[in-house]
């Protein structure tokens, strides 16, 4: 099976995702390709970045994830390829595998960068503002069919990485920022189980301070409340996040990204 995933900025209205498609079964007709997302904000490569963490690792082995969030689009950034552990990247070097890689590194696995150059496997005619189409596409189209990775192109070792907000801790606790606000209102902060540590066996005494609210005491699920009630936990991630019961938090509380939050442990 040749598996393909594409996040994109592009939205569904224009037809850019479908013309990607239809690149890559004109070169590989047997790659099953998978959505991950095309509502990613425009530009943001932060935000591909942590959905590209938390989706990559749950694909088979050798699926190749194009992601196309390209501010940089025809300058003189590198276009990509590269093997993260057991998964591949095609896309920009401009830092969106930053979160990927970190997690590579704290779990041994073995990476490979190339910048794509050979433009055999690109399409004929290249256009300055549509490499998802016209070079990121074909690549993937022709690693998922079985050209190795080192064919696409030169090998380097010095990937573009973001400057990641960090959490640190503090007297109480510890202080972090909101890094993704989903669909649902949901907003997830960079504070993690990790950092958490010990004192998440005692969640109910944990206290969650965002835009001058409090929330005493964390839950495991959003069900453990009624409807309607904000709530702390861990998302499936293993960040905090907070929550309306059946609502939305971000309105209700006037939340953004990069807003700061405490976790204050007794």
């Amino acid at each position: 099976m040749a598996a393909i995933t594409l996040m994109t900025d592009f939205g569904i209205k224009d037809g850019n995702v479908g013309v990607m498609k239809g690149v890559i079964w004109g070169i590989c007709p047997s790659a099953q390709i998978s959505d991950l997302s095309h509502m990613v904000g425009p530009q943001n490569i932060r935000e591909a970045a942590l959905i590209l963490l938390r989706s990559a690792p749950y694909f088979p082995k050798g699926t190749v994830h194009v992601v196309v969030v390209d501010p940089g689009v025809g300058t003189r950034r590198r276009p990509m390829a590269a093997r993260i552990g057991d998964w591949y990247y095609v896309g920009p070097d401009n830092g969106i595998i930053t979160l990927l890689l970190e997690r590579s590194e704290r779990e041994g696995w073995h990476c490979e960068f190339v910048q794509l150059d050979r433009i055999k496997y690109w399409l004929p005619d290249v256009s300055f503002v549509f490499h998802g189409r016209d070079i990121f596409a074909p690549v993937a189209a022709h690693l998922a069919c079985g050209v190795p990775l080192l064919d696409l192109g030169t090998p380097f070792s010095d990937p573009e990485r973001l400057e990641l907000p960090r959490p640190f801790q503090t007297k109480d606790g510890w202080r972090g920022e909101i890094i993704h606000v989903d669909h649902f209102g949901n907003v997830a902060s960079n504070i993690r189980v990790e950092n958490l540590g010990e004192a998440i066996k005692r969640k109910e005494q944990i206290v969650v301070c965002l835009n001058g609210v409090e929330i005493k005491g964390m839950v495991n699920t959003f069900g453990e409340r009624p409807v309607g009630d904000l709530v702390a936990l861990l998302g499936s991630t293993g960040n905090l996040i907070i929550s309306v019961v059946n609502g939305n938090a971000a309105g209700r509380l006037g939340v953004k990204v990069g807003d700061t939050i405490e976790a204050i442990i007794p």
